[in-house]
């Protein structure tokens, strides 16, 4: 297949894929905010009660909360795709210095991406990568809560510690699910073409009708989210619940004016509800996720839409970043930065704006400040945002070395139709209870 020309604004420049360049016109997006991860896995076991739970399924996660840099889930799977590339292009998986421009918001990568790369190689593939084995698939949380990795038989798994001024070890919780991406190695990949991009919302999926079970999916994703069902023969992959961003859920139906009990839930009526976030975003415990969709543009560029929270992080204030932007994918999952690891580490897997996106965030703005507020408050997504002013209730002249005012502002989050969802102030309020008529009261 003759790769084409198409633009990854991620990357700042042109590159091949094995597709023209089309786009939907609404994408599916999230970010997630490490700094708040705990690894409950409860967003990991609502997918796979949802999803997952049936014969062949066992050792499919398709989210599940990885132990960083250590673990991975099929294991090492970042340092693995690293390592073919840099064979491939040794010493030049390099980025240009960073840019500000709409066009290039990281920068320009002067390297190869997985698709570039295996046309270097003449391998006669879409995409450069390689199957797991299922030693490397038999563990979804290796290493958790390591530093260090145990030294064992594999010499590819033995690591040692990392030392910083405040840490001699470190590690971090790393959420994952497909990033549904706008390059998607596994859609460029499939000889069968099972596998396509959904135009309402940029959801990838697979035709199991189609999928003959020939694996390329699951070689050419960089990201390892494709994987094979043995009782099947086919492959699955996350499919961002789709029913619930398209409101078919019942609980979407529930638009806050009745008290739940009073709700009704029909499974039967065709009528459609809010857009809702997806099982995994529900569920959140530490609050670190927030899901959504944004418009695009014909070219492949978002449509500017200031009050968007995901536009505001992403194009804004750039605080949340695409993983792995130079294997070239696009991926349309952000994350904001551990602001504890080395930088150079999260360089390597943010991008060059990693340096600024940690100063942000431990230094943010006021505006800032109220949309993190929005992180998993509600089911529904939430299109646009307003602030209401709030009087200073807390100032720092040397907060991280600069001047730090804290302002209780109100966040106000709508829903598609511009209905109010529901608001909360900055500062989180404080209710003391009567001991008098608490029987359990100290």
């Amino acid at each position: 297949m003759a790769h084409q020309e198409v633009y990854n604004w991620q990357l700042g420049r042109n590159m091949m894929y094995p597709y023209k360049e089309k786009h939907p016109k609404w994408q599916f997006a999230f970010v997630f905010n490490i700094n708040r991860c705990i690894a409950c896995q409860t967003c990991t076991m609502a997918c796979k009660s949802t999803w997952t739970f049936s014969k062949g399924q066992e050792f499919m996660w398709w989210n599940r909360v990885e132990h960083m840099p250590y673990g991975g889930y099929p294991q090492s799977w970042d340092k693995k795709i690293l390592e073919i590339l840099d064979k491939e292009n040794p010493g030049k998986q390099r980025w240009a210095v960073a840019s500000t421009s709409a066009k290039a918001p990281y920068g320009v990568f002067d390297g190869m991406t997985i698709f570039e790369a295996a046309i270097h190689a003449g391998t006669g593939q879409n995409a450069l990568g390689y199957v797991p084995t299922d030693k490397e698939w038999r563990a979804p949380n290796f290493y958790e809560d390591t530093a260090t990795g145990y030294p064992t038989a594999a010499p590819d798994t033995q690591h040692e510690g990392s030392v910083l001024p405040h840490h001699k070890t470190w590690f971090f919780y790393l959420a994952r699910l497909c990033n549904h991406c706008t390059y998607p190695g596994c859609l460029g990949a499939c000889p069968r073409k099972a596998i396509y991009k959904r135009e309402e919302d940029g959801i990838v999926l697979i035709d199991q009708s189609r999928c003959r079970g020939y694996r390329k999916c699951v070689e050419q994703c960089p990201y390892k989210l494709p994987m094979f069902r043995g009782t099947t023969r086919v492959s699955e992959k996350c499919i961002a619940c789709y029913p619930r961003i398209e409101g078919k859920d019942p609980v979407s139906k529930y638009r806050g004016n009745e008290s739940i009990k009073d709700a009704k839930f029909d499974m039967t009526t065709p009528s459609q509800g809010d857009p809702m976030e997806t099982r995994c975003m529900a569920v959140c415990v530490g609050q670190i996720r927030l899901q959504g969709l944004v418009q695009v543009n014909d070219d492949g560029t978002w449509v500017e839409d200031r009050n968007n929270p995901l536009y505001y992080l992403i194009k804004v204030a750039k605080v949340a970043l695409p993983i792995y932007p130079q294997f070239g994918t696009e991926p349309n999952g952000y994350y904001i930065p551990p602001r504890h690891v080395p930088k150079a580490y999260l360089r390597q897997m943010f991008g060059p704006g990693a340096d600024a996106a940690v100063e942000t965030f431990m230094n943010p703005s006021r505006e800032l400040l109220a949309v993190m507020n929005l992180f998993r408050k509600h089911q529904s997504i939430i299109f646009k945002y307003k602030i209401e002013q709030g009087p200073k209730v807390f100032e720092n002249a040397d907060f991280h070395g600069k001047k730090f005012e804290l302002y209780n502002d109100t966040i106000i989050a709508f829903n598609k139709e511009g209905k109010e969802l529901f608001r909360t102030p900055v500062e989180e309020p404080i209710y003391i209870r009567r001991g008098d008529i608490h029987y359990n009261t100290i």
